[in-house]
């Protein structure tokens, strides 16, 4: 890529946090879709700023850099509701638990517009327990974390082996 190229590549990238339940499964299927550049594991809104403190308030969460030319914001909700429980509060398989709720976070007010369209619009829509929220606060999950399924593929995951890699380009 030339640096005209390389500039409009980083310009199309944009960024939205999806809390999903244990973020190991979440991490894992987000970073096989299409248009997806990154992904980091991490804790959204919650109050501190490292991950030594006790709970405090955060989401598991995964932090998803795309490219707009690849993939549209609306088409990463449509895959994330693949893999969640939209209904369940606080719960995603048999993880349990305020941090294990589901979510979409972003800096970025259109995205937290579509989220909010996507889900209004759906048939099911006064039964959606995913909050969809501004990120006030984004810490990244310690290295033993990231990448998890991928470095330690028999660790329990709450999303069906099938749907977990259903969009894995070997």
């Amino acid at each position: 890529m030339n640096e005209k190229q390389l500039a409009n590549f980083y310009a199309r990238q944009q960024t939205i946090y999806f809390a999903g339940g244990c973020l190991w499964g979440v991490q894992e299927f987000m970073k096989h879709l299409p248009g997806v550049v990154i992904t980091e594991a991490g804790r959204a809104n919650g109050t501190s700023d490292n991950t030594q403190s006790e709970y405090d308030g955060y989401a598991e969460c995964v932090k998803v850099i795309f490219d707009t030319d690849a993939v549209t914001p609306n088409k990463l909700i449509d895959y994330f509701f693949e893999i969640i429980d939209p209904y369940s509060i606080n719960k995603q398989g048999d993880d349990v638990g305020e941090k294990y709720r589901t979510a979409i976070y972003s800096e970025e007010q259109s995205h937290l517009t579509l989220a909010s369209d996507y889900i209004s619009q759906r048939d099911d829509a006064d039964k959606i327990a995913v909050q969809v929220k501004p990120l006030t606060n984004y810490v990244p999950s310690d290295a033993e974390h990231q990448d998890r399924l991928t470095n330690h593929p028999d660790d329990y995951c709450h999303i069906p082996l099938d749907l977990l890699h259903k969009y894995k380009k070997d």
